[in-house]
């Protein structure tokens, strides 16, 4: 299972309590207040680390808090401050507070760090209250809460391409075939039903593009049927767009009606997510009824002037690198 929205409940440590306390020695009557101050709470804290892939580890614990501050004690001592709670997530994190739709904070980089919530500040021992006209104050205050909230973990893949298509379109092979991933191949539809992510190298550019094959849309993806949001979130961060095209008609598909339902599945999700920069790619250049098709495509849609490949037998596979390049540059 591929795990990439959460909800978990997050408290940051309680502040703790001042000490009263008295000095009392044997030579020392009136030794005066020695009351320590509380320990602040611990912070809850957000890192991205690009060693974790999903939100598992929030899926299936939905309690995290810091420790609390440890109490004042005699003898002037403060008290410990709690410890934090650290939270690794994956990069592309995006965190809101429950309820709400806009993003409380984004984690897109390596080792970005975020304080979340703070820890309660420590409460004040009665050394503290000590004046000149208080010798032997009997006042503490105690420690503050920490703060504490319910947050929703939502993950957007991070990529340069996204890859846009209807199911057995071939995006997992042209995944697979163009960059260092190994997503599962099929001959049914709905085979890739989590994100996947691979690097494209440009040796010669000393360049990397990152490509991502995400879940295929169905119509009605942009009113959540089918995998629906679970789709569209992860190709809303990407730089380009490129829209894999079955030109073999398979499973009586017609290309063009496709490329119609995909630019509208966009819009109606995120009218920003389909006007991004995009290339149309034709896959299976090896079946009869693919060139004809072709040709019909660039009739109804002159200005995509669309690639034309085959992923199974990695022809054509040189200019669409090109392409994406050129696109990215």
């Amino acid at each position: 299972m591929f795990y990439d929205d959460t909800k978990v409940y997050l408290k940051a440590g309680d502040g703790g309590n001042g000490c009263l306390s008295f000095l009392r020695q044997k030579y020392m009557p009136e030794g005066g207040p020695n009351g320590g101050n509380g320990g602040k709470g611990g912070d809850v804290l957000l890192v991205a680390d690009e060693n974790v892939s999903d939100l598992r580890a929030f899926h299936f614990k939905k309690h995290w808090k810091a420790k609390n501050g440890e109490p004042g004690r005699g003898s002037d001592q403060n008290g410990k401050r709690g410890d934090f709670c650290l939270l690794k997530l994956p990069l592309g994190t995006e965190v809101r507070i429950e309820g709400t739709d806009t993003p409380f904070c984004e984690l897109l980089s390596h080792g970005e760090e975020i304080t979340l919530l703070e820890g309660g500040k420590g409460g004040r021992g009665n050394a503290t209250f000590k004046s000149s006209v208080n010798q032997t104050p009997r006042q503490t205050t105690e420690g503050k809460p920490g703060d504490e909230g319910n947050y929703v973990f939502t993950l957007k893949t991070i990529a340069d391409v996204g890859l846009v298509g209807f199911p057995n379109a071939g995006k997992s092979t042209l995944l697979n075939v163009l960059s260092n991933a190994t997503p599962k191949v099929d001959s049914y539809p709905f085979t890739t039903l989590v994100p996947s992510v691979g690097v494209i190298d440009y040796p010669d550019d000393f360049r990397t593009v990152t490509m991502a094959d995400v879940p295929g849309l169905i119509e009605g993806a942009a009113e959540n049927r089918g995998l629906g949001h679970r789709f569209l979130r992860h190709v809303e961060r990407c730089r380009l767009l490129l829209f894999l095209i079955d030109m073999a008609s398979t499973d009586g598909r017609d290309p063009c009606e496709d490329f119609k339902h995909l630019r509208k599945e966009l819009s109606d999700y995120d009218e920003t997510v389909a006007e991004k920069p995009f290339m149309v790619v034709g896959n299976k250049s090896d079946e009869k009824v693919a060139v004809e098709n072709l040709e019909r495509f660039k009739k109804e849609f002159p200005d995509c002037d669309p690639l034309f490949i085959s992923a199974v037998l990695e022809d054509g596979l040189d200019v669409v690198r090109r392409e994406i390049l050129e696109k990215l540059s």
